[in-house]
């Protein structure tokens, strides 16, 4: 009996997710066939209550439904529990920042959910952050700058390598590599010694302090464990399970890590979302950021405004900012490119470039002071003339 209401659900006009939740919700109650034609007839009949109607001005609504309370939003940081390391910017800045598209958030966080073997042990979570949290090599020892001999000698201290879990001989490894590759200074040899977990740097000019102190500092600051781009992690549990907060954000790198649950780690970088995952998903990150970011103010907009904001910013397969880099500076309208900024600009280049405007959308007819094409403007009667002849 189950498939056959699955079938009428699947069959009946409504969208995928509405499909989905409905058939969860039946799998759940015992239904009688009354019973379930009352519901479906009640689903489908308020989906097409809440549909648009033709010729409605939705860019404007939506303008409208996100800017008047965006005026109450207020501007400032919040804090992860208590930590002071980890700010994220909310309120008008971080809106402002979604809808420009920026490039890089000015607070770059991750949100990163553990597979379930990792998530509800703590010490496993914890070995996951340190695969993850940058670690300069002076956490792992100590760094002393021998000035007689002009070298710069690093002790390792084995406990704290057993403790995150790494070999003093990958350390070796990856600190002088990186420090030559990374760091963009290739002017100095090393020694190691595995027996005695030490390394030894020697400038190659020994004439100079200035290059001993530069080489001692590039040491000091070189990352041998974790992820470069993210400084700090925070785990903390939140229903029964950890989960990992970053201060700063590298998908690509984060999701190697073994016991990471890609399905579900988020960053709130939404250009690295799209380089990463693609425009699908940075267009459900605009979305997610943009009504988290609201609601956090306690402001409650329609999501399906703030999606169509979203589809506008992602239709041409990369995320474009709503400015005049960007939406609103591509307009096909010179009129309407002019009423957005820099009016004079946008009216010589059209003058030069012998371009037409059309006059079909809003902006361009109330500046001529033409009945805009929408709602009773957009339907254009003609009568009928009447043959007299005719009988």
């Amino acid at each position: 009996m189950r498939s056959e209401y699955e079938q009428q659900i699947d069959a009946a006009e409504l969208p995928v997710k509405t499909k989905e939740q409905l058939k969860k919700y039946l799998s759940e109650k015992e239904v009688t066939s009354d019973q379930f034609e009352s519901i479906l007839n009640r689903v489908v009949s308020e989906y097409q209550n809440t549909r648009i109607e033709a010729c409605e001005a939705v860019g404007i609504i939506a303008a409208q439904s996100i800017g008047e309370p965006g005026t109450q939003m207020t501007m400032r940081t919040f804090h992860y529990a208590g930590v002071a390391e980890i700010n994220v910017t909310l309120g008008l800045p971080r809106l402002i920042e979604i809808m420009d598209a920026r490039k890089e958030p000015s607070t770059p966080t991750m949100t990163i959910y553990l597979e379930p073997e990792y998530a509800g042990d703590r010490d496993r979570a914890r070995e996951v952050s340190w695969q993850i949290e940058a670690a300069p090599l002076h956490e792992f020892g100590d760094i002393t700058i021998d000035m007689e001999n002009m070298q710069i000698v690093v002790h390792l201290n084995t406990a704290v390598c057993e403790k995150r879990k790494i070999q003093p001989a990958a350390i070796l490894e990856i600190a002088s590599r990186k420090i030559r590759e990374r760091r963009h200074y290739r002017d100095f040899e090393f020694e190691t010694d595995e027996k005695s977990a030490a390394i030894i740097f020697t400038p190659k000019n020994r004439e100079s302090y200035q290059n001993l102190f530069q080489l001692a500092e590039h040491v000091r600051n070189v990352i041998v464990q974790g992820i470069d781009d993210i400084e700090r992690v925070v785990v903390r549990k939140e229903s029964g399970e950890y989960i990992l907060y970053t201060e700063g954000s590298n998908l690509k790198d984060v999701f190697d890590v073994e016991g990471v649950d890609t399905t579900r780690t988020r960053t709130n970088n939404i250009s690295e979302c799209s380089h990463v995952l693609g425009i699908e998903a940075a267009r459900n990150a605009i979305i997610y950021e943009a009504l988290s970011t609201l609601s956090e103010q306690g402001i409650l907009v329609d999501v399906r405004h703030i999606m169509l904001v979203a589809d506008m910013m992602c239709m041409e397969g990369e995320v474009k900012q709503i400015g005049r880099h960007g939406i609103a500076g591509e307009k096909e309208s010179v009129l309407s490119r002019a009423a957005f900024e820099v009016t004079v600009n946008h009216l010589l280049d059209a003058a030069v470039a012998n371009e037409v405007d059309e006059l079909s959308g809003v902006t361009e007819n109330v500046i001529v002071g033409q009945p805009i094409q929408l709602g009773t403007g957009d339907v254009k009667l003609i009568a009928k003339p009447l043959n007299l002849g005719e009988s």
